[in-house]
């Protein structure tokens, strides 16, 4: 069975390089409250090709926009919340924003802090939370309940492969896929969207033999662009479904 090989260990994957990133977009918000920072993958338009592929989850049922039965979410790696606010405000194909409660966590107080400081400030920010969390080290709050319908990570996946790696330990990547699958509902999903990874790559990592909670889905479209005579995209986006509940 292919196994993929870890990255060499990066500033990216430290928790000062985040602290220091979110402190200088923390002080240009202070400055100019229309800079909020950030937008990961914006070349990509990444945003976007993830709202739509929560559109056609929807489409098919399995999410719902609004209502008693509305979608739960968690952004992992929130940063300054940006996504969830892009979620709030999503009228694509007239279809509305994602109204269910949302949550978003990060390891730098520094980006929670900013992002709670935009979400005073922003219309969008209603009813958003936001909370100082450590996926690899840390048991889930209270903001936990029974779960999220839809996991999402922008990149934090890929900081998370470029962290330091003790060897005899589990690897960053391992320790990560055994606790996101528990924060999904059964039944529901993990979109996860990377430039480090490959789909293949990605499904190795999370659903690398077909034992564990979590299964591939499907694949988000990106452009794509010839190098070599080969078609490549620079970012994916990768959707994963846990398993349904076994019936009682």
């Amino acid at each position: 069975m292919d196994t993929n090989e870890p990255l060499q260990p990066s500033d990216l994957g430290t928790k000062e390089y985040w602290d220091e990133l979110y402190t200088r977009e923390s002080h240009n918000h202070a400055e100019n409250e229309d800079d909020e920072g950030t937008i990961w993958f914006s070349e990509s338009n990444a945003e976007r090709v993830v709202t739509r592929t929560l559109a056609k989850l929807a489409d098919h049922g399995f999410l719902s926009r609004e209502g008693e039965r509305a979608s739960r979410f968690l952004d992992l790696g929130t940063g300054n919340g940006h996504m969830l606010f892009s979620l709030r405000e999503d009228d694509d194909e007239d279809e509305g924003p994602w109204m269910g409660e949302m949550v978003g966590v990060d390891y730098s107080q520094t980006g929670i802090e900013l992002a709670r400081r935009i979400a005073d400030t922003s219309t969008t920010g209603e009813a958003l939370r936001f909370e100082t969390w450590d996926l690899l080290t840390q048991d889930p709050g209270d903001w936990f309940q029974d779960g999220f319908d839809v996991v999402l990570d922008k990149g934090t996946f890929d900081a998370i492969s470029l962290a330091q790696h003790d060897d005899g330990s589990s690897h960053p990547c391992e320790v990560y896929r055994d606790r996101v699958e528990r924060l999904v509902r059964p039944g529901q999903f993990l979109l996860i969207t990377s430039c480090n990874w490959t789909r293949d790559e990605l499904v190795r990592w999370l659903a690398p033999d077909g034992s564990g909670e979590l299964a591939f889905y499907d694949e988000a479209k990106y452009p794509t662009f010839m190098f070599g005579g080969k078609a490549g995209q620079s970012v994916v986006t990768v959707v994963f479904r846990r398993r349904a509940a076994d019936p009682k």
